[in-house]
C-alpha cells in the first residue's frame, strides 16, 4: 500500500455534488483529489438529475465561465408550462426566450452534466481517482485519514459527496432520519424522436384520464422527455414499469419512436443527517450525503450544489460550524418544502382532494386558482439562507 501525505482537501464522490465541490475547491485555490468507487464509465445507479437552477448555473460559471455556458448549451429551457385537472387544462404560462447568459434554468441529462462537470474538473487541475472505494475513514482534531484498496491520504478536511449510502457518512458515525413515501414513483426518460418532436413544455397532469386517473409530470431536456407517474397504493411500481409499451405512447405525440432510456421507480425518503460534520469539523457532508427529499422543486441536486459551494467556503475560511448549522437549517427547510409537495401530490386528506377539485372548478375564472395548482406540487421555494433558494 502506497501511502501519500496530501496538504489538500479529499472529495469521496464523483457524481455532480462532488466534481461541483471539487471545482469550487480548486477556484479557491485548493488542491484537490476526488475518490470514486465506480469506473470512470460506469452506469450510475439512483435517480437522476435533469434540472439546473439558475443559483446552481451561477456558483459553477463563477468557478469556471466555460463550464457555465456548456451547461447553457447543453441544455434546454423549456417556453411553456401548463396544468391540468382530468385532462382539461387549468393553467397555461408561456415565457419570452431569454439570452443565453441569462437563462433561468438549464434542463439537460445527468450524463451530461457529469461529463461537462469532469471536463472542468480537469482543466482545474483536479486529480480524480477512478475505482477507489473508501475502506476506511478516520477523522481526529489534527484531521482525516481515508484509506482505499491501493493507497491512504492524510488530509486535513475531507468532503462526503458519496451519495445517499454514504460511506463517509456511515464512518463519522452520522445518521439520516426522516419519513419514506408510502407512495411509489415511477420515473421514465423518453428519447426525442426527431420526426415528431415533444413540445418544450412542463406539464403537470391530476388525476390524467390517459393513466386511469394516476398524476403524470412531464419535464422536457435537451434530447428527451422525462415522464414522473405516481402510482396508486395498489399499484406494483416494478409490473408498470414493465407494461410502458402498453400506456406510455398515450402520453406522447402520436406515432412518437417511444424509446426509453431509462427508468426506475422510487418510495421517496425525506430524510436529513443529525450533523453536517463529524465531531471535530474535518469531514463535511454534502448533497444526498447528508440529505435526501422528495425531487419536487428540484431541490436534490440543486440543493448539493448550495452545500458545496457553502463546504468551499467554510474549509477556505475555517468556519466549518458555520456551514454546518446553515446547511443543516437549510436541509431540514428543504425537506418540509419537499414534503409539502409530497402530501399535497399524494393528497390523503379528504379536504386536500376537495380544495384540488375547488380550485380545478374554479381556474376558468380564477387565474389565482389555476396558479395554485400549477405551483403546489413543487413546494415553496425558501431555504432559509440569504441569497439561496436550496
Amino acid at each position: 500500500m502506497n501511502t501519500t501525505v496530501t496538504p489538500h482537501v479529499l472529495v469521496v464522490g464523483a457524481g455532480p455534488v462532488g466534481l461541483a465541490t471539487a471545482l469550487l475547491l480548486r477556484a479557491r485555490g485548493a488542491a484537490v483529489t476526488v475518490l470514486e468507487a465506480a469506473a470512470e464509465d460506469a452506469p450510475r445507479p439512483g435517480s437522476r438529475a435533469i434540472f439546473l437552477h439558475r443559483q446552481s448555473l451561477a456558483t459553477l460559471a463563477a468557478a469556471d465561465p466555460a463550464l457555465g455556458a456548456a451547461l447553457v448549451g447543453n441544455g434546454l429551457v423549456w417556453g411553456a408550462r401548463c396544468t391540468t385537472f382530468e385532462g382539461r387544462e387549468v393553467h397555461r404560462r408561456t415565457y419570452t426566450p431569454p439570452p443565453a447568459d441569462r437563462a433561468p434554468f438549464s434542463s439537460l441529462p445527468q450524463p451530461v452534466m457529469e461529463e461537462l462537470l469532469r471536463a472542468a474538473c480537469r482543466r482545474a487541475g483536479a486529480d480524480i481517482h477512478w475505482e477507489s472505494p473508501v475502506t476506511r475513514l478516520a477523522s481526529s482534531p489534527d484531521g482525516v485519514v481515508v484509506r482505499t484498496p491501493e493507497s491512504e491520504h492524510r488530509v486535513p478536511y475531507a468532503v462526503g459527496c458519496d451519495g445517499a449510502r454514504s460511506a463517509v457518512r456511515r464512518a463519522v458515525g452520522v445518521r439520516l432520519r426522516g419519513p419514506r413515501s408510502p407512495h411509489a414513483f415511477l420515473v421514465v426518460d423518453v428519447a426525442d424522436d426527431p420526426a415528431r418532436p415533444m413540445p418544450h413544455e412542463r406539464a403537470f397532469h391530476y388525476r390524467d384520464p390517459r393513466m386511469a386517473g394516476r398524476n403524470v409530470l412531464t419535464v422536457p431536456f435537451r434530447g428527451g422527455l422525462r415522464v414522473d407517474v405516481q402510482c396508486r397504493p395498489d399499484d406494483d411500481p416494478e409490473a408498470l414499469s414493465e407494461a410502458a409499451a402498453g400506456w406510455l405512447p398515450g402520453l406522447l405525440p402520436d406515432g412518437h419512436a417511444c424509446a426509453v432510456t431509462w427508468s426506475s421507480h422510487y418510495r421517496f425518503q425525506q430524510a436529513v443527517a443529525d450533523d453536517l460534520t463529524d465531531m471535530y469539523g474535518r469531514v463535511l457532508l454534502a448533497g444526498e450525503a447528508g440529505h435526501l427529499f422528495a425531487p419536487f422543486g428540484a431541490r436534490g441536486l440543486n440543493s448539493g450544489i448550495a452545500d458545496a459551494a457553502a463546504a468551499a467556503g467554510a474549509i477556505a475560511t475555517g468556519d466549518v460550524p458555520g456551514f454546518a448549522a446553515a446547511r443543516h437549517r437549510a436541509a431540514l427547510l428543504n425537506r418540509r418544502a419537499a414534503g409539502r409537495a409530497l402530501s399535497h401530490l399524494t393528497a390523503p386528506a379528504p379536504w386536500q382532494r376537495a380544495a384540488q377539485r375547488l380550485a380545478a372548478a374554479a381556474a376558468p375564472r380564477s387565474r389565482r386558482a389555476g396558479r395554485w395548482l400549477d405551483s403546489a406540487p413543487y413546494g415553496p421555494r425558501d431555504a432559509g439562507v440569504p441569497g439561496s433558494r436550496y
